[in-house]
């Protein structure tokens, strides 16, 4: 299935993607079902009932309601850097035998057609399109084998990154946790209606329409399966915990010169099977100066 989180008239809702028709029910109506997050940290059969729920709802026009994350608030946000062979050399970076983890915190998350914001201490404002597992059940110590089975479904990330802050120090955290600067989503589709994996997908994206990333899932160094597994060698994995899953080359900072994403751009991350995330980018303070006036 197909859904996502939205705001009309300041209450939140959530909609279904049927023969090629939104339908969508808010909080505070009878037969809301709940927030994405809540359904997929309940766990049983919410989600299949959440369907058949929201089967009945009333159309949806998805193009005047407000896009949410489709998860806001995620207990864990895991990141993977390097895990694409060819962005860790563009990088200079040699690739790693064990999968580069930082984390990033839920107070940067953006939605689609939110705008990524650029600080005006920086002009190093870069994009990163990835492809996003959302987990489905607790997972401690899973095998490859069985890892699959632990993941909810998929969705769209930009990790866009402020360059300069991400390289002042050995961790990278600060760079990746700028306020709007996260984005995600619209769409979660859940896992069985993709390759397992996501694995043969491919994944591009686009600035002011031109590409500059083009890859496939297939190309991971650390597909969904191993990520998933050797993260919760070390942690517990809950319902609804997010695993960014690594962008691949052609990022801006590799480029020569450089391409840094400017106020009035247009960025685009498309996963195959799933759909299009799309942002414009502005300055934050000009944003601010609006505000102000």
């Amino acid at each position: 299935m197909r859904l996502s989180s939205y705001s009309r008239r300041g209450k939140n809702g959530l909609a279904l993607l049927i023969d090629g028709t939104w339908r969508g029910l808010e909080e505070g109506q009878p037969a809301f079902p709940g927030a994405l997050q809540t359904l997929i940290e309940a766990g049983g059969d919410s989600l299949a009932r959440a369907e058949n729920v929201l089967k009945a709802a009333p159309t949806l026009d998805f193009e005047s309601v407000r896009k949410l994350p489709p998860l806001s608030r995620p207990e864990k946000i895991v990141c993977v850097g390097l895990n694409y062979t060819d962005h860790s050399s563009e990088s200079g970076f040699k690739q790693p035998d064990y999968p580069t983890i930082f984390g990033r915190f839920n107070s940067s998350l953006i939605a689609d057609g939110d705008p990524i914001l650029r600080p005006s201490f920086s002009e190093q404002l870069d994009y990163e399109g990835e492809l996003v597992a959302v987990i489905g059940k607790t997972a401690r110590d899973v095998s490859e084998t069985d890892a699959l089975g632990f993941v909810a479904g998929y969705s769209i990330f930009n990790d866009a990154s402020i360059r300069d802050y991400q390289f002042k120090a050995p961790q990278w955290t600060p760079g990746k946790n700028f306020d709007d600067t996260g984005a995600f989503g619209p769409i979660f589709v859940t896992a069985d209606e993709l390759p397992p994996g996501c694995q043969g997908l491919k994944l591009q994206t686009r600035l002011n329409g031109e590409v500059v990333q083009n890859a496939s899932i297939s190309d991971m160094v650390f597909s969904v399966a191993k990520l998933v597994a050797l993260l919760s060698e070390f942690m517990t994995l809950k319902p609804g915990d997010l695993v960014v899953t690594g962008t691949p080359s052609g990022v801006g900072l590799a480029r020569k010169p450089p391409l840094w994403m400017q106020h009035g751009d247009t960025v685009e991350v498309e996963v195959e099977g799933i759909g299009i995330l799309s942002n414009p980018v502005r300055d934050r303070q000009s944003l601010e100066a609006v505000k102000v006036a």
